[in-house]
């Protein structure tokens, strides 16, 4: 299980995960939509070696064109490859050991290095994404130009090639109905939300993904910087929306944690939406105290472990929607 799962961070109770990625594409060769497969093995492997001189860090490599769908679902669910990446057949994804670190090879551009980290760690998701962009660099020559920086497939890239992104629970935000001016003022200010999987995928169980647009004309500091002190913000609005609603409706939030609760732990057939909704709202609850005995890592793993690839890898089988329902009602009453 990765590590940002079963891993607890600072501020956990509102930040699930802290994410650096960098893209890189080495001089002198076709971006990968215009590779050969022979050429595209050939970077896969020339990326492996330089990844692998840095024996602090234990990798192993998922070739795309050799993976069920299944298996690359089950990765993309658990955050370590992006959703372009399952659909190349050119592509490969370097995975560290405790699956903090992943280094997709031929996905949009040749090398996407990512960290990901649990809790507000945003500093430090960056530090180890630098140290193994540094290793590789040391081996692979990169495509760089002094005034735009790093040159990458997308222009929206080019500069630093970074995106940094915080994942953050705002379930009193949503209640009291103040998350829409939020994430307004966030995307004035030249940040972006995304869904829980990336640009253009779903708002689930009160999950945003706030990142930076511009990567051109800042430096990789004062992105994270940027992402830092937004995300700082939200953070104690979030908080303040905590106490308005313990304090105002207290009654009426205890009644919807323990109704959450009490479906989770008995429903026999429940969908993926469903699940991430009242999954939220069980969060809140363990956060506010209203229910004991739960951990950040326990609803990480059954948000993970409940999405429809790895329903599938659980029970062994393809399954129709439904069968995935009543298995997910299962792995949720089992898990709690």
């Amino acid at each position: 299980m990765s590590g940002w799962i079963t891993q607890q961070g600072p501020q956990n109770e509102i930040v699930l995960t802290s994410r650096v990625r960098l893209a890189r594409n080495i001089a002198n060769t076709p971006f990968p939509a215009y590779l050969s497969m022979d050429d595209a093995n050939k970077l896969i492997s020339q990326v492996e070696t330089a990844a692998r001189k840095n024996d602090k860090v234990s990798y192993q490599l998922y070739t795309m064109d050799k993976m069920s769908y299944l298996d690359k679902q089950v990765l993309l669910e658990k955050h370590l490859i992006s959703p372009d990446l399952v659909k190349s057949s050119k592509g490969a994804a370097l995975i560290s050991e405790n699956e903090l670190i992943s280094i997709m090879i031929n996905e949009e551009d040749h090398i996407r290095i990512q960290a990901i980290l649990p809790g507000f760690q945003m500093h430090n998701a960056w530090a180890m994404a630098n140290d193994v962009d540094d290793t590789l660099e040391e081996t692979l020559d990169y495509t760089y130009d002094e005034k735009l920086g790093y040159l990458t497939c997308c222009p929206t890239n080019v500069g630093t090639g970074m995106r940094a992104s915080a994942m953050v629970h705002l379930p009193a935000l949503n209640m009291i109905g103040n998350i829409s001016k939020i994430l307004q003022t966030v995307t004035q200010i030249g940040l972006t939300i995304r869904g829980i999987y990336g640009e253009g995928t779903e708002f689930l169980g009160n999950l945003f993904q706030i990142s930076n647009q511009i990567t051109l004309g800042l430096s990789e500091e004062e992105i994270v910087e940027n992402i830092n002190a937004v995300t700082t913000q939200i953070v104690e609005k979030e908080k303040e929306a905590r106490n308005i609603l313990l304090n105002n409706n207290r009654v009426q939030l205890e009644d919807r944690v323990w109704r959450a609760w009490g479906i989770l732990k008995n429903a026999r057939v429940i969908s993926s939406q469903e699940a991430m909704k009242l999954l939220s709202d069980v969060r809140l609850g363990m956060d506010l105290n209203i229910i004991d005995n739960l951990s950040v890592s326990l609803l990480n793993e059954i948000m993970i472990e409940t999405q429809p690839a790895s329903i599938q890898k659980y029970a062994g089988e393809e399954l129709s929607p439904d069968a995935r329902d009543i298995i997910r009602a299962e792995i949720i009453r089992k898990k709690l």
